[in-house]
């Protein structure tokens, strides 16, 4: 399993309405946010690198998916750091395995 809900249950009070609301939100705008921090990323501009993966860091933190929440907060560190555009490519496409698993398992969660 990907993600883990134990923040958002904390958060929710276990209120399974507010966490299909959460979540659905996240299935609406992460695919939005990933293809604009995967366009960043070929126009090597590491401004709109870390803006991106910024916003999206929060909300896999919040769903308990560590792994992505890592990585974007690897690809923030690169973007404001030492610019690696091939590192920061690598972690992207990881992190797209992962952003497209959690979507499938968030997917049947909120049916």
């Amino acid at each position: 399993m990907k993600y883990n809900l134990d923040k958002l249950n904390e958060l929710s009070g276990g209120d399974k309405e507010f966490n299909q609301t959460i979540i659905t939100t996240f299935l609406q705008e992460t695919p939005e946010d990933f293809k604009g921090l995967e366009s960043a990323i070929a126009a090597q501009d590491f401004s709109a690198i870390y803006q991106y993966a910024h916003k999206i860091k929060p909300n896999a933190d919040l769903l308990g998916i560590d792994k992505l929440k890592d990585q974007m907060l690897t690809i923030e560190s690169h973007a404001r750091g030492d610019m690696d555009i091939e590192r920061i490519k690598g972690l992207s496409s990881s992190a797209a395995d992962e952003l497209q698993t959690a979507y499938q398992e968030l997917s049947n969660y909120i049916k």
